[in-house]
């Protein structure tokens, strides 16, 4: 950052456009806090500037709202920074007037800045008392129609001051539970953004719940509504709305970002951890979100399905099939709120088998091949998450009621299925036999769908130890199509 204010300096004296940085960058500066955010405004057109800037800084250009003029700029290469450049409307006393919360309602002349390694206070333009609600760590909106200007502000505020640790103003939080459905208006891809910001945090279980008490929550998903105080089993210590939130705080317990109201001390000791899966969870899916962010997300969504499917016979309550009924819930939710195919795909995979770890077995039997070779099948690299997650929920049903040897038992399934991920490429599980040449040319077919099939249960068998040599899958194929496939046969 050092060294890009000063180009960004050079660059707007030599246009006399009188730029100065606004918003979190004076903010963080106050606050003595790593940013690589810049927030400019200027005189003139910001759409035109910004083309400038781009060529000058080598940089892509990406146009947020054309009426408004707002543009951002992020670096093809190098350092990760972003610049969000926008039109000014007046006199800078007046920009800051218009803008959200009186923290974020701070300007410095940046043609005035000599010394780029500090930003002090005095260089401050404050005229709505910013550095004061900072001393103070409030987040006070500047009026009360700042999001009829801006619905993303909305969301803006919760996450600031999660954040931050801050605490929103009484007041403000009034104008959120009244402009709530305001959130809806905004562009989707900006609803995204603001909602990975606040699940990449370690507070996001008290964040949902200030969503969730303002409105904010429902109107954005309104498929979640229904499991608000929705009654579950007896071995559920909360309702499905809580029960899905404080299994975000036991996700991230259990991947080490977060303490838990109701650990124990030997709850973590036998799973697994190292730095690959560390290093798994950090991985990013659709930039800037993480499978860890995914995670938690879906941890949100998981049980959206139950109030579709409740039953209660006899007195006992259940849902049979949510999983699958949520699965389809949670994809239609990710895409209206634009995550990309393979977001909505990995959080959809979690959502679906999130059961499937616990119902490979009982506390009487054990794994078997089959099911392990089946269960890396279907998940693929989202097959890790779910283990993981499987456990959250676990946490999340039990609290403070931990049942220790159930627990334990749960955690060997997981290591026994994270062990078969760490195996290498010789792991009869992942080596093929056969592949669909050879199967064409051994038992001499015609290319069909009935190649993939019969591979597919080669692959079981092998997983199975039933088959272990190329000749033993050829003898299996040919017993497959005289025995169970004959009739397919014939109609290809």
């Amino acid at each position: 950052m050092a060294t890009l204010l000063p180009l960004l300096r050079q660059f707007f004296v030599q246009k006399e456009l009188n730029p100065y940085l606004v918003g979190g960058i004076v903010r963080d500066a106050l606050l003595h806090l790593n940013s690589t955010d810049i927030d400019l405004t200027v005189d003139g057109n910001a759409l035109e500037v910004g083309k400038e800037l781009s060529r000058a800084l080598d940089a892509h250009y990406v146009v947020l709202d054309e009426p408004n003029r707002m543009v951002r700029l992020l670096p093809r290469s190098g350092p990760a920074w972003q610049i969000d450049l926008t039109s000014r409307y007046g006199s800078i006393a007046k920009d800051l007037a218009r803008r959200d919360y009186s923290i974020n309602a701070m300007a410095i002349d940046l043609t005035g800045i000599e010394q780029f390694d500090e930003i002090q206070s005095f260089n401050v333009l404050d005229t709505q008392n910013g550095v004061e609600d900072i001393n103070n760590k409030t987040i006070r909106a500047i009026s009360s129609d700042i999001f009829h200007h801006d619905p993303i502000r909305l969301l803006r505020g919760i996450r600031i001051s999660y954040e931050l640790g801050f605490s929103l103003e009484n007041t403000t939080k009034t104008l959120m539970l009244r402009d709530h459905e305001l959130i809806t208006e905004c562009a989707p891809e900006r609803i995204r953004e603001e909602l990975l910001r606040i699940f990449d945090g370690t507070n996001t279980f008290e964040a949902v719940g200030t969503l969730k008490e303002t409105g904010i929550l429902s109107a954005l998903i309104p498929e979640l509504s229904p499991t608000y105080g929705l009654e579950q089993p007896s071995e559920h210590t909360w309702d499905v709305f809580l029960h899905s939130a404080h299994s975000i705080s036991t996700l991230d317990y259990i991947l080490r970002f977060s303490e838990w109201s109701f650990q124990q001390a030997d709850i973590l000791q036998n799973i697994p951890w190292d730095n690959s899966i560390k290093e798994y969870f950090e991985k990013t899916i659709s930039p800037p979100s993480t499978r860890r962010i995914l995670t938690k997300i879906a941890a949100l969504l998981h049980d959206i399905g139950k109030p579709h499917t409740r039953l209660v016979n006899e007195g006992k309550i259940r849902f049979y099939g949510h999983p699958q009924e949520g699965a389809k819930t949670v994809l239609s939710v990710l895409e209206r709120l634009r995550f990309s195919h393979s977001e909505c795909k990995f959080v959809e995979t979690i959502v679906r088998e999130h059961l499937r770890p616990v119902q490979m077995s009982t506390e009487n039997t054990s794994l078997t091949k089959k099911a392990v070779y089946r269960f890396k099948r279907d998940l693929e690299q989202t097959g890790i998450a779910t283990l993981y997650f499987s456990l959250a929920d676990h946490l999340a049903t039990c609290g403070p009621n931990l049942e220790v040897n159930n627990w334990n038992w749960h955690v060997s399934i997981v290591r026994q299925l994270i062990d078969e991920y760490s195996k290498d490429t010789s792991n009869p599980i992942s080596t093929k036999l056969l592949d669909g040449n050879t199967l064409l040319n051994e038992l001499q077919l015609k290319p069909c769908k009935l190649i993939g099939l019969i591979l597919e249960e080669i692959s079981e068998a092998h997983a199975d130890e039933r088959i272990n040599s190329r000749e033993e899958a050829l003898d299996f194929a040919r017993e497959l199509l005289r025995v169970k496939y004959q009739n397919k046969t014939n109609a290809e």
